[in-house]
């Protein structure tokens, strides 16, 4: 199995499957292209009809959507673990990871994911309000599963990868939430799996200019 993946600083939709993957302990071959170069479009040109990542090849299947392939690494290797058991929990958490795949375009556009860097930037009216939206979000899984695992359904699931790169724009941007908000936020950040994408994001050079939004913060 491979899982084609952008630059780790850069590209937060191939977070979602890869953490999913790593903490599943699952084996797969990791092929890491380089953003907005020739290179990564030829490279992906006879992979996937979009050309764009992630995308998983595992034998003569190909899956090209992360949401998607978080969903086949959960059928076919997690026997559907990677969703919580409970009826009514598992529609909660298909409905904001589908939320999250689909939405908050603002906060994504303002503030792309930027592992290197710590930035500030200046939140429109309509990013803000995506940001009030995931604080409430993990302010209202974190009074009922703080206590109980601390990931958004309590074990970690499909839902919390999807949100796993949010949580590193609030880091660089250096934006904190209410206090329950901010448990999950913390909770994320002390993964040592995401800890593994961080280190190697920080050993990254290369730049993508349209992802170094935001003046650098002051010492």
């Amino acid at each position: 199995m491979k899982l084609y993946i952008g630059n780790k600083n850069y590209s937060t939709w191939s977070l979602r499957p890869w953490i999913l993957l790593a903490k599943s302990d699952i084996s797969f071959d990791e092929i890491k292209l380089p953003l907005d170069t020739p290179q990564f479009y030829t490279a992906l040109e006879s992979v996937t009809p979009t050309r764009k990542v992630p995308c998983l090849t595992d034998g003569e299947l190909t899956v090209w959507d992360s949401l998607a392939i978080c969903e086949y690494i959960n059928d076919t290797y997690l026997s559907g673990q990677a969703w919580p058991e409970d009826p009514q929990e598992k529609a909660k958490a298909r409905s904001l990871a589908a939320e999250m795949h689909s939405g908050f375009s603002a906060l994504r556009s303002e503030a792309p994911m930027n592992i290197r860097a710590a930035r500030m930037v200046t939140l429109s009216d309509a990013a803000q309000q995506d940001l009030k939206r995931i604080e409430a979000i993990f302010t209202e899984q974190m009074m009922q599963f703080a206590d109980h695992g601390g990931w958004l359904f309590g074990q970690y699931s499909i839902a919390d990868a999807m949100f796993a790169p949010v949580v590193m724009r609030l880091r660089t941007y250096q934006i904190r939430l209410g206090e329950m908000a901010q448990k999950y936020v913390d909770h994320v950040l002390s993964c040592p799996v995401l800890q593994q994408w961080i280190d190697a994001a920080l050993q990254e050079t290369e730049i993508v200019a349209a992802d170094e939004a935001g003046e650098p913060c002051q010492e």
